[in-house]
């Protein structure tokens, strides 16, 4: 089956403030999980999912991203020279050889959905996705994006990455009223960007992952700024559904949000004990440097 969806979009302007000092200097999508920086993590699933051109949004200080996917002659020539074939391999393949990468930068921090504008004359007229890569989702087989890909294929409509989250929590993130739904798949009534609990229509959360068509691009040129006085994607897709069907689809994986130091931490933990180089290692370690003391804190946390 020919591949719909060949372009990604990757919102990576922020300047990822709940991280400072680490990412005074450094890009937050260049944190690093295990071995690997959070950015090409979201750029594997695209690949995975069949995409073929990278469109990274970026700002002014975010030049390391763009360091980490052009080629390093320098370094390869010296991996090469010292027989380190696995690590020069490595290095190499950061981006495959049929993958291109496309640069935009975003003048003003307007929010997601300026973002996603931004990227417009790249993208052109055709259906593409956005991934966040503060959100890491782990998933065994096919990733989400291919998951999505692999529906939109079969609907030809756009697709929201969707989770059940805690109903306190639906202030944090663009929330869908759902409609018939059918196992994984429902139709969205309506989304709103962070509602208060108190008025959320459920506590199904958009999470980063996003395949759009590109009648988006009209509705994100008109609306006005919203919550935080940003333009919100919310906003946009709200309105695009007065156009067409947008799909919720409940994902195969785990998600972490790496935006937070606390979804950062335990990604890099469940990640490491996957890691093939070093699970049984470092859960050696984990079960005898901290079983009991874990007992210990717990216990004096709850006393």
């Amino acid at each position: 089956m020919e591949k719909i969806i060949k372009k990604a979009v990757f919102p990576v302007a922020g300047l990822g403030t709940r991280f400072l000092p680490a990412t005074k200097a450094n890009p937050k999508e260049m944190l690093t999980v295990v071995d690997k920086p959070l950015i090409q993590y979201a750029a594997e699933e695209a690949v995975n999912a069949g995409i073929e051109e990278l469109i990274f949004v970026t700002s002014s200080s975010k030049r390391a991203i763009e360091d980490h996917f052009d080629k390093n002659y320098e370094l390869e020539a010296e991996l090469e020279k010292k027989g380190k074939t696995e690590l020069l391999k490595i290095v190499q393949e950061v981006v495959p050889a049929n993958v291109t990468c496309v640069y935009v930068r975003q003048p003003e921090a307007l929010g997601l959905g300026h973002a996603v504008l931004c990227a417009k004359p790249v993208v052109g007229d055709e259906p593409f996705a956005v991934i966040l890569a503060d959100d890491l989702i782990n998933s065994s087989g096919n990733s989400v994006l291919g998951q999505m890909a692999t529906l939109y294929n079969e609907q030809h409509a756009s697709i929201l990455g969707v989770e059940e989250v805690p109903p306190d929590e639906t202030d944090k993130y663009g929330i869908v009223d759902p409609g018939v739904t059918d196992g994984r798949v429902s139709r969205v009534q309506h989304i709103v960007e962070k509602p208060a609990p108190a008025e959320a229509q459920s506590n199904l959360a958009v999470v980063g992952r996003y395949i759009l068509t590109p009648a988006i691009f009209k509705h994100l040129e008109k609306i006005p700024r919203g919550a935080g006085g940003e333009i919100q994607l919310t906003d946009a897709i709200e309105e695009l559904l007065g156009d067409e069907q947008v799909l919720a689809y409940r994902f195969e994986g785990r998600r972490y949000d790496c935006g937070s130091k606390l979804g950062y931490l335990q990604a890099t933990v469940e990640f490491a004990l996957e890691h093939p180089e070093l699970r049984e290692d470092f859960l050696e370690y984990l079960v005898s440097e901290f079983g009991q003391r874990a007992k210990s804190l717990l216990r004096a946390m709850n006393d």
